[in-house]
């Protein structure tokens, strides 16, 4: 009887959660990993480096869903010669890999975190991406995640594997790293930063939330062969954000009022461009087919997830 989820990436952040989430709901998971970093009572057998080789055949007779998380994740600066190369013998070859031995494997449904980065870049104050919009990825990472969710589907369509597909916007949480780690330190700091009135909207979801959807679709029926975008529900300003992160790490907001034209004009004139796309552009997901068609409604606030994220940058940076 099949009867364990593989989880892919359990020692990255959103996989870390998901592992934990997992235990906590009793589930019988198993977490190939390239380091022997999971937690010691999971199963959790050493595989190589993630590709168009690499062999899951022995990790996959008792399993009945696969949630892939593990990926070649978004860099500002990627150092590759071949960026768009890199990106697609982890993400697209070697999720292809994976599906197809599990498809072969009896596998019945495979999960694939994906990200908002295959719909694009940037929407309208007040429009929001939705999953009937064509696809309309511009980098290298989102690319290679196009590519494979299109390749996930034909093989679903080849072999009766049903496909689960999650585009969630930043994830925040404990142990976030990147651009959002660096605001909330810049905020605990008190450093004064030019961001008080950024009139954008973005959406974001705490990793609790993600992860407790991610279990949610686990042999759902109503999640097969479906593809959804998810987040906190929430949309905030670049402003608000970074307000809420003040009221979270209990420090005063220090943000000044400058026009968003300005920062942009700043960065661009010292090549920081991508910076202040992030910071001063919309990026909005409508996440109500996962909220109607699923039945699922987050479970926690964006104010708790907010809480949590700094907590744990206090606790880090107490030690």
């Amino acid at each position: 009887m099949k009867d364990k989820i593989l989880i892919t990436g359990a020692t990255g952040f959103v996989g870390s959660h998901l592992l934990q989430m997992a235990l906590t709901q009793d589930r019988k998971v198993i977490c190939p990993v390239r380091n022997k970093n999971a937690a010691s009572d999971v199963q959790a057998p050493i595989i190589d480096s993630i590709g168009r080789n690499t062999d899951w055949q022995a990790h996959l007779p008792q399993v009945h869903t696969v949630i892939h998380c593990a990926a070649r994740v978004h860099v500002m600066n990627d150092t590759e010669t071949d960026p768009l190369a890199a990106f697609r013998e982890v993400n697209l070859y070697g999720t292809l890999r994976l599906a197809e031995q599990a498809a072969a494997a009896g596998v019945s449904q495979f999960i694939y975190l994906s990200s908002v980065k295959v719909n694009g870049e940037m929407t309208e104050a007040e429009q929001a991406f939705t999953e009937n919009d064509k696809p309309q990825a511009s980098d290298p990472y989102g690319i290679s995640k196009q590519e494979a969710e299109a390749a996930l589907i034909e093989l679903g369509q080849r072999t009766g594997m049903t496909i689960t597909i999650i585009r969630p916007p930043l994830v925040y949480g404990k142990g976030v790293a990147a651009n959002f780690l660096s605001l909330l330190i810049w905020v605990k700091k008190q450093i004064p930063l030019p961001l008080g009135s950024i009139h954008n909207q973005r959406s974001f979801v705490f990793v609790k939330n993600l992860c407790d959807f991610i279990l949610h679709c686990v042999q759902n029926p109503r999640a097969f062969n479906q593809v959804f975008l998810i987040s906190d529900g929430k949309d905030m300003s670049t402003t608000e954000l970074l307000q809420e992160a003040a009221k979270a790490l209990n420090v005063r907001s220090r943000l000044l009022p400058f026009p968003a034209g300005l920062i942009r004009l700043a960065a661009n004139l010292i090549g920081k461009k991508n910076i202040a796309d992030r910071l001063c552009q919309s990026l909005r997901v409508d996440s109500s087919k996962a909220r109607t068609h699923m039945q699922w409604n987050p479970p926690y606030s964006v104010q708790q997830g907010l809480s949590e994220s700094a907590a744990s940058l206090i606790s880090t940076n107490n030690k």
